[in-house]
């Protein structure tokens, strides 16, 4: 993806924030940007690093790992803490949940208005200041269900 083809709206945003946050918008941050705007998956560094290494065989793996940070603190992606797993990055910053499966450990995106907007129990209000909440759901997908029966 050229950065002609990169969202106006998506680079603008990366621009405006680096700029408010003193930071070069330099071409590794670029690059990374725009594998992350074109996928829509839940990739973690490693495999951020595996996809952009054909192109950038130059590009390190710490780059991609700050950057990553760099990128979450901005909130331009958020960090997905999957139990078990490694940590996967998730473009897509808007309320939403997840379903992991056990299996293939594919990422979904669930949303669930009733869900955000319950109110939570009372034992909860007395572990302190709620700031977000996140429900992963773990089970077997159905194109795993799928291959089990074939």
């Amino acid at each position: 993806m050229e950065i002609e083809q990169l969202s106006t709206q998506h680079l603008n945003q990366l621009r405006q924030l680096c700029n408010e946050a003193g930071i070069k918008l330099t071409h590794q941050r670029l690059e990374i940007f725009r594998e992350l705007m074109s996928v829509n998956d839940h990739p973690s560094a490693e495999l951020i690093h595996k996809r952009l290494h054909k192109k950038h065989p130059t590009i390190a793996i710490d780059t991609i790992y700050r950057t990553l940070s760099t990128f979450d603190e901005l909130g331009l992606v958020k960090k997905l803490y999957i139990m078990n797993e490694r940590t996967l990055f998730d473009t897509n910053v808007t309320t939403h949940h997840h379903f992991i499966c056990t299996h293939c450990k594919k990422v979904k995106d669930i949303y669930w208005s009733d869900f955000d907007n319950s109110t939570l129990p009372e034992m909860v209000d007395g572990m302190g200041k709620i700031e977000s909440r996140h429900l992963e759901i773990h089970g077997v997908c159905n194109d795993c269900l799928h291959k089990s029966e074939e």
